[in-house]
């Protein structure tokens, strides 16, 4: 007959709880007797390191896959060229890799964290009931109270993986950008189509403008302005925490606003639209 499954988190705690309301704080060595039994319930409900760090990099690399395999990186650097990827491969690894190392630190963090919280809300519980316990307490609420840093280590879990996997796409398609000769960037943001998100309110006013990359070489040829600024002169897409903006990289002057286009930005365009009708007649 197959042993019973070992008590939840909610369990042990409930049952701390329930021993504790009734008799009250008796000893030092009772509390660190509970502390040890809900530290292993917790760290059975948070799963095993090992498993989390392998559910972390899976997703991130469906992320790499999706981009770098599967050819989705247009979407973000229009015109790339599969040699351009190629090219770059070994740095967008290195980036991939970079990113699972980030996020496996910051779980395996916030898992300390919620488990000491959680403790620590126990200890501090526990040692304020009076000899003789307490019988008016509200057991339900307790056992909510407590055991709210470790219910919400699972959804800061998903905020670090989602964090990191758009931080992936941000860097991979900069690398793949300057590689490929990208002359500008427009920014984008996740608020452009849902209201529901607490985007930034300077994020959004960058919605739909055009900027430049400092000394690329279409500004080298005079062919271009730097249009509603330099990129570099801010945070980029995706650097500061849960940022869900991204940036398409424009690589030919024929992409830009006509008014980041210089005189002779002009004419090198129209040159190129007369070449192209040539060729196709």
């Amino acid at each position: 007959m197959p042993a019973p499954p070992p008590p939840t988190f909610r369990q042990v705690l409930a049952a701390a709880i329930a021993e504790i309301s009734a008799s009250g704080y008796v000893s030092p060595e009772r509390i660190e007797e509970w502390i040890t039994k809900l530290r292993n319930a917790a760290e059975r409900e948070l799963g095993p390191e090992a498993a989390v760090d392998r559910d972390t990099q899976a997703k991130l690399d469906a992320i790499f896959h999706r981009l770098a395999d599967a050819g989705r990186i247009v979407e973000y650097v229009p015109d790339v060229s599969r040699l351009n990827i190629a090219m770059v491969r070994p740095q967008l690894r290195a980036e991939l890799d970079r990113r699972i190392l980030a996020a496996a630190d910051l779980n395996k963090v916030n898992r300390r964290e919620a488990v000491e919280k959680t403790l620590q809300r126990f200890r501090g519980y526990s040692t304020s009931i009076p000899p003789g316990g307490d019988g008016s307490i509200d057991k339900r609420e307790v056992i909510s109270s407590i055991g709210m840093p470790l219910a919400k280590q699972k959804y800061h879990r998903r905020l670090v993986d989602n964090d990191q996997g758009h931080k992936l796409l941000a860097n991979i398609s900069s690398i793949v950008a300057v590689d490929a000769g990208a002359i500008a960037a427009k920014w984008h943001s996740h608020g452009e189509h849902d209201r529901s998100y607490d985007a930034r309110k300077e994020h959004l006013a960058r919605v739909g403008k055009v900027y430049a990359i400092r000394d690329c070489w279409a500004m080298q040829q005079g062919l271009m302005n730097k249009g509603d600024g330099y990129l570099d002169d801010m945070d980029q897409a995706g650097q500061k925490p849960n940022c869900r903006c991204w940036c398409v990289f424009l690589v030919s002057p024929r992409r830009l606003p006509p008014a980041m286009l210089t005189e002779k930005g002009r004419e090198w365009v129209e040159r190129g639209r007369l070449q192209a009708e040539r060729m196709s007649a």
